[in-house]
């Protein structure tokens, strides 16, 4: 009797010892910004599959997915969210930004993590033609863990960076609306790491690479134009930094940060 009591509470207080171990661990997370040129390649061919494999091979918990079409003529009518979700057996959230041939053309997030709730918030447009968006996902790690914002956005290209400038201001106000919210920021900001949209973004976000990580073009890349932000600073570590070494599969190369997320 006595031993089976002793047995019992060793085994309650290590419980009651690893949960509160656990509890003040770091959240580790692995995180994809990935621009997918609507699954077409440099080699011209239109192969999902091949975008999904990429995926699949760096194991994220999030993705950033930008240039994603659903239900267009030029991909075949695919919901490519979906395909990629079920590809890579993760939770597809799409956006559209605007119509286009016949289908929707956005962004998209794939996750492993709980999704408390999402909302596309159209940014600023300078210019006639593209509806540029950014999608703000909340997510929660397992077992009720914390939760944070992860955004996903893909701004404007042109030489002019006002309207860039204007989104990354829209950008900045939305968050801090819940200054004391975790939040990721993850894309294609069509701007290279000495530019005034970055130092706009630079404060409110930290880079998670300080030394540029060219991503484009994807053959042979020569510049940094897709990114994972994070705030605040002190609320998050960065454990890896790096370009996925893909040359064909998309005209960009993913970006795969892992950070963790201090208690």
């Amino acid at each position: 009797m006595y031993t089976q009591v002793t047995t019992s509470l060793l085994v309650c207080l290590t419980l009651i010892w690893t949960n509160r171990t656990n509890a003040g661990e770091p959240h580790r997370l692995r995180i994809l910004s990935y621009n997918i040129h609507h699954g077409e390649g440099t080699d011209g061919k239109l192969d999902l599959e091949r975008i999904a494999a990429v995926i699949r091979g760096v194991e994220p918990d999030v993705v950033a997915l930008q240039e994603v079409d659903r239900g267009t003529m030029r991909t075949n009518q695919v919901d490519q969210p979906a395909e990629l979700g079920r590809l890579t057996e993760m939770k597809a959230i799409f956006e559209r930004n605007i119509k286009h041939d016949g289908g929707d053309y956005g962004n998209a997030v794939l996750t492993r993590l709980p999704v408390i709730k999402h909302k596309n918030h159209f940014l600023p447009s300078h210019y006639k033609g593209e509806q540029r968006g950014v999608l703000a996902v909340e997510l929660e790690f397992p077992n009720q863990g914390p939760r944070f914002s992860f955004l996903a956005t893909h701004l404007d290209y042109r030489p002019d960076d006002g309207e860039r400038r204007a989104s990354a201001a829209m950008i900045n106000r939305l968050v801090e609306k819940r200054p004391n919210m975790p939040a990721l920021l993850a894309g294609d900001l069509n701007a290279l790491p000495d530019t005034a949209v970055l130092a706009d973004f630079a404060t409110a976000w930290t880079r998670a690479n300080q030394e540029p990580l060219s991503s484009f073009p994807a053959a042979k890349p020569v510049r940094q134009i897709d990114y994972v932000l994070y705030r605040p600073m002190d609320r998050w570590r960065v454990i890896e930094a790096r370009v996925i070494e893909e040359p064909v599969a998309s005209d960009h190369r993913p970006v795969l940060v892992v950070l963790e997320l201090k208690m």
